[in-house]
């Protein structure tokens, strides 16, 4: 199952780096009866669709490690949040070698870590416009066109987001079920303020970290379908929220928008 002496001192080395370097908003368990496998949670951060969502990675360091990459596994759910993140749980990333890449994007026997991997997945791929991650898009980066698209891609992205939260919150994984209620008491405040600036005309992906607008902007507001939707989800997340204890007597009449919007 072990590499050997040389494998295990290489696995003990990821995990000191690991434990000294981890960015905030990244968490990792370890097994020391199965020194082959991790796993990982990224809180998707501000300023991102993504943002207080929980991201789950289970790792699989194989023998040849580090010769060869670790394999990973996306918890998805059943959802597409990302284009490189699959819903049977493949994770397209250069640094895996499950996706094209040069020089140090690719794994690097000599060089390349599991924190780099992490670091990869945080910035690159659960980013601000993920409609960019879309194979061939990246050409539209900078252009009007490719901004206009990258808003409702950002919509729909927030909606998949606030659906993943509810599955996670419905079958958080084994090991990290207090981290995942723990999470959502705290930031479930957050949450349902993020949803409601989205209700009231903020732009997906724009918010702080206590989810105030930082887009000062009004030449875009979210569209009504996105609002509509975000709408029929809530009173879903609201009852989730509450149901782990997480303090929601200030949004309770979110809870409601769908009822409203129907009437």
């Amino acid at each position: 199952m072990y590499g050997g002496r040389k494998w295990v001192k290489k696995v003990q080395q990821e995990w000191g780096i690991l434990e000294k370097n981890l960015p905030d908003y990244i968490y990792v368990r370890v097994f020391e009866d199965r020194m082959d496998l991790m796993r990982a949670v990224i809180i998707g951060a501000s300023g991102t669709p993504y943002q207080d969502g929980l991201f789950f990675f289970d790792f699989y360091l194989p023998p040849e490690f580090p010769q060869a990459p670790p394999s990973a596994y996306y918890h998805s759910g059943g959802l597409r949040v990302n284009p490189n993140l699959y819903v049977d749980g493949k994770v397209c990333l250069s640094l895996l070698n499950t996706w094209t890449g040069r020089g140090n994007e690719v794994w690097d026997p000599s060089s390349s870590s599991i924190l780099q991997v992490l670091v990869s997945l945080q910035g690159l791929v659960l980013n601000e416009k993920p409609y960019f991650n879309e194979a061939g898009y990246e050409k539209q980066v900078g252009t009007v066109e490719g901004e206009k698209n990258a808003l409702p891609y950002n919509e729909n992205t927030y909606l998949l987001s606030v659906k993943s939260m509810l599955y996670i919150l419905r079958r958080p994984p084994m090991n990290f079920e207090d981290f995942v209620r723990s999470h959502f008491c705290k930031r479930g405040h957050y949450i349902l303020k993020a949803c409601e600036a989205y209700l009231q005309g903020a732009v997906v992906g724009t918010l702080n970290d206590d989810a105030c607008p930082t887009d000062t902007n009004k030449e875009y507001s979210c569209s009504m379908g996105f609002k509509l939707a975000l709408g029929k989800i809530l009173p879903r997340l609201i009852t989730a929220l509450k149901d782990i204890g997480a303090d929601c007597s200030q949004y309770e009449h979110l809870g409601k928008t769908e009822t409203a919007q129907e009437s």
